[in-house]
C-alpha cells in the first residue's frame, strides 16, 4: 500500500466491466486494507452504474442476450481471489428473484416466470441483475471506502501539473476530479464513419433519404423507419436480428406455431411492417446456436487443441502461428467431432464404422504424419467410407450459397428459407447433429485459443493475417449466432413476405436520378433492390484509431495512450484495433513508449492484446469443462484493483 493515507481512483465507465473493478476493489480492500487508510472511488458514466449504456433495464424486451441464463456472471468464482462481499451469478439471481419478485416491474416478473436456465434472457432483465448486484455491493461498502457516482461524461484525463495527484479528470459539467489512478473501462465507443458510410450519409442528407449508421439497436429511434416501405438492411450478424424483431413484432406483428412441422412458425403481420431487404457478404445470417444445456457441448472433448498441446509449445519455446500450428489442431478436433457424431447418429451414412473411426483416429494424430499429408489421408478415408451427401464441407457451412446463382430474388428467398429451416432443425437436434457438433468443436476451441493468443501468444503477422484475417469472421458466422428461435422467426417473416434477401457479395449504391439506395448481388438476376431507407445493422467499429469519443481522442492527442502497432507481412507496421498496453495488469502505454503510471485499461480497448473481448464473463458450469478464458475479464479486474491498492 502506498504511504499516502488516502488512495483516490477514478473509474471511467460504469457498465459491467467498470462494476467488476469496483467489486474487486471492495473485495481486496476488505481483505487487505491497512488500518487508518481510506479509499475514494469516483465512478464516472453518463449512464446508470451497473447496466451502463448497453444493458439498460428500461430498453425494449425484444432485445435478447446471445447467451443463456446459465452463462453470465459479474462476480468471480475463483477461490484464489479475494472473496466477494455480495452478489452471485445471473442464474443464482434469476432463481432467487423468480421466487421473490418484490421491487420488480410486472414485465420483469412475467419474464422471470417464463425464463428457464437454458433460455435466452432479454438484455433488459440482465440489466436489472447488474443494477441489483451493484446495489447489494454498495450495501456492503467496506469501512474506509467512499464511493461517489457522477452521472456525467469524462471529457479529458490529464496529468495533474500541480502535483497533488497523478491525474486531473474533467467532466462534461466542468467539474474536476483528482485521482491517483484512472481505470478506463469505456466499453463501446462512438466511431467515425468510414468513407462509404460518410458518402451514404451525405447522399441521404442531400436527397431526402434516411440513413441509419452503425449503432447499438437500443440507441436507435426505430419510429423513423416508415411503415410498409422497403428498407435496406446491411449486415446479417447479431445486430440484424435486433433490427428484424423491432421492425416486425415491434410494429405489432406476432409469431405463432404453424402446421409446417416442429419448430416452424407463422408470422401474423400487423400491416405496419416495413419491407425488409436483408444483405450480407455471405447472403445468409449467422448460423443459429445448437440447443444445448451448457455453453459448450458436453460430448466435445478437445483431443488436439488442448492445454497439453499448448504446454508443449511453451516448453519448446515456440511462439505458435495460427495457420501453421493452431488451426491444424483445431481442424482435427472439428473433423473428429463431426465424424464421430455422424457414426453415432447416422451409422448408415458410413461403411465399416469401426474401421473408419479407427483409421480416422490414426490419421489425425499430429505426430504420425507430415503437416502437408494428413488432410489428404483424411480425405481418402472419407471418400472411401462416407456417403457423399454426408461429408463435412467446412467452407460450405460458412458460405452456404457459395457457387450458386439465382434467376431472381424470389428464387433466392426460397433458398434462404430452406437454409434457415434446415439450420433450425439441426439446432433442435443438439448434440446428435454432426454439423452442429463440428461447430461446437470450433466454439470450444475458441475458449482455448483466447488464452493461447493473448498478450503476444502468436506472432503479429499471424494475428493480423490469419486469426483476424480469416478465422475470426469464419468462426463467428458459425459459432456466434443467435438463438434458434431467431432463425425460425426469420424464416416465418420471409414466408410472410416481410423479409427478402439480396444475395451474396452485395453491392450498395445510390441512384441519384430516382433518389433511392440500391443493392444488388452479382449472383442474383433481375433489377437491384431499392429503398429510401438504409440501415447499417452493425455495431460501431471497435477501433481506437478511428474513434469519435472526445475522451479517447484527447488521450491519444496528449500521448497518454497510443494504438498498438503490429508488424504485418514483411515487417510492415499496421495499426491494430486496440490500445497498446503492458500486462499484467493492463497499463496504458503512452506515445513515447513508456507506461503511463496509474492508468489501466479493461475491456474492448484491449482488442489488440486479447481476442474475443466482447463476451461477458462465464459462470463456472455446474458440470462440464471450464476454461480459464471464461472469467478472464474478472481476473483482469482483480489485477487492476490490486495494483490500484498497491497489493
Amino acid at each position: 500500500m502506498d504511504k499516502s493515507q488516502k488512495t483516490r481512483v477514478a473509474l471511467i465507465g460504469a457498465g459491467p466491466r467498470g462494476t467488476s473493478v469496483l467489486e474487486r476493489l471492495f473485495a481486496n480492500w476488505a481483505a487487505s486494507a491497512p488500518a487508518g487508510h481510506t479509499l475514494q472511488v469516483d465512478v464516472v458514466d453518463p449512464y446508470p452504474a451497473g447496466p451502463g449504456r448497453v444493458w439498460q433495464p428500461g430498453q425494449s424486451r425484444l432485445y435478447l442476450m446471445n447467451t443463456q441464463s446459465f452463462y453470465p456472471t459479474l462476480i468471480p468464482e475463483d477461490p484464489a481471489l479475494a472473496a466477494p462481499l455480495a452478489g452471485g451469478t445471473f442464474e443464482q439471481w434469476r432463481a432467487r428473484r423468480r421466487e421473490h419478485g418484490q421491487g420488480l416491474s410486472g414485465e420483469e416478473q412475467d419474464e422471470l416466470a417464463a425464463l428457464g436456465t437454458g433460455d435466452f434472457p432479454s438484455r433488459a432483465i440482465y440489466g436489472r441483475y447488474l443494477s441489483e448486484t451493484l446495489d447489494a455491493l454498495l450495501e456492503r461498502t467496506p469501512d474506509g471506502v467512499e464511493v461517489t457516482f457522477h452521472r456525467d461524461a469524462a471529457v479529458s484525463v490529464r496529468r495533474d501539473l500541480d502535483g497533488a495527484s497523478r491525474f486531473d479528470v474533467e467532466l462534461g459539467s466542468g467539474a474536476h476530479l483528482a485521482a491517483d489512478s484512472v481505470v478506463l473501462a469505456l466499453g463501446h465507443l462512438e466511431a467515425q464513419l468510414n468513407a462509404e458510410q460518410r458518402a451514404f450519409a451525405g447522399a441521404a442528407a442531400g436527397l431526402g433519404l434516411l440513413y441509419l449508421p452503425p449503432a447499438a439497436p437500443a440507441d436507435v429511434d426505430w419510429s423513423r423507419v416508415p411503415d410498409r416501405e422497403p428498407v435496406l438492411v446491411r449486415g446479417m450478424g447479431l445486430n440484424f436480428f435486433d433490427v428484424m424483431v423491432q421492425l416486425s413484432v415491434g410494429r405489432g406483428g406476432r409469431f405463432e406455431p404453424s402446421d409446417g412441422g416442429p419448430g416452424t412458425l407463422r408470422y401474423v403481420p400487423s400491416g405496419r411492417e416495413p419491407k425488409i431487404i436483408a444483405a450480407s457478404r455471405r447472403g445468409t445470417p449467422y448460423r443459429a446456436k445448437a440447443g444445448l444445456d451448457g455453453y459448450y457441448p458436453k460430448s466435445i472433448r478437445l483431443r488436439y487443441l488442448n492445454e497439453k498441446a499448448m504446454a508443449r509449445f511453451a516448453a519448446a519455446g515456440i511462439q505458435p502461428g495460427f495457420d501453421h500450428d493452431l488451426w491444424p489442431l483445431l481442424h482435427r478436433d472439428t473433423l473428429w467431432a463431426y465424424y464421430s457424431t455422424l457414426a453415432a447418429a447416422q451409422p448408415a451414412a458410413i461403411s465399416d464404422t469401426g474401421e473408419f473411426l479407427a483409421a480416422l483416429e490414426d490419421a489425425l494424430q499430429p505426430h504420425a504424419h507430415a503437416a502437408g499429408s494428413w488432410e489428404k489421408r483424411v480425405d481418402e478415408l472419407v471418400a472411401k467410407h462416407v456417403a457423399a451427401s454426408r461429408r463435412l464441407d467446412l467452407p460450405g457451412l460458412a458460405a452456404p450459397l457459395a457457387g450458386r446463382s439465382f434467376a431472381g430474388r424470389r428464387e433466392l428467398d426460397a433458398a434462404v428459407v430452406d437454409y434457415l429451416d434446415d439450420d433450425a432443425r439441426r439446432s433442435a437436434l443438439g448434440e446428435t447433429d454432426p454439423m452442429k457438433m463440428a461447430i461446437g468443436a470450433l466454439h470450444t476451441g475458441r475458449a482455448v485459443l483466447k488464452s493461447v493468443v493473448a498478450d503476444g501468444g502468436i506472432t503479429d503477422e499471424s494475428w493480423l493475417g490469419e486469426l483476424r484475417g480469416w478465422f475470426e469472421s469464419f468462426v463467428e458466422g458459425l459459432a456466434s449466432g443467435p438463438p434458434a428461435l431467431r432463425a425460425e422467426q426469420l424464416a416465418a417473416l420471409a414466408r410472410a413476405g416481410v423479409v427478402s434477401f439480396t444475395g451474396p457479395d452485395p453491392r450498395f449504391g445510390v441512384d441519384r436520378a430516382q433518389q433511392l439506395f440500391t443493392a444488388s448481388s452479382p449472383w442474383v438476376g433481375g433489377e437491384p433492390a431499392t429503398a429510401k431507407t438504409m440501415v447499417e445493422a452493425l455495431a460501431p467499429a471497435n477501433r481506437v484509431g478511428t474513434t469519435a469519443s472526445p475522451l479517447m481522442r484527447q488521450l491519444l492527442a496528449d500521448g497518454l495512450v497510443r494504438p498498438k502497432v503490429m508488424l504485418g507481412t514483411e515487417g510492415t507496421p499496421v495499426q491494430a484495433t486496440g490500445l497498446d498496453v503492458e500486462p499484467h495488469p493492463y497499463r496504458a502505454v503512452g506515445a513515447n513508449g513508456s507506461v503511463t503510471a496509474g492508468m489501466y485499461v479493461l475491456g474492448l480497448q484491449l482488442s489488440a492484446n486479447q481476442w474475443g473481448t466482447a463476451i461477458a464473463a462465464e459462470a463456472v458450469p455446474a458440470d462440464g469443462q471450464a476454461y480459464r478464458s471464461g472469467q478472464r475479464t474478472l481476473r483482469d479486474a482483480d489485477e487492476i484493483a490490486r495494483a490500484v491498492l498497491g497489493l
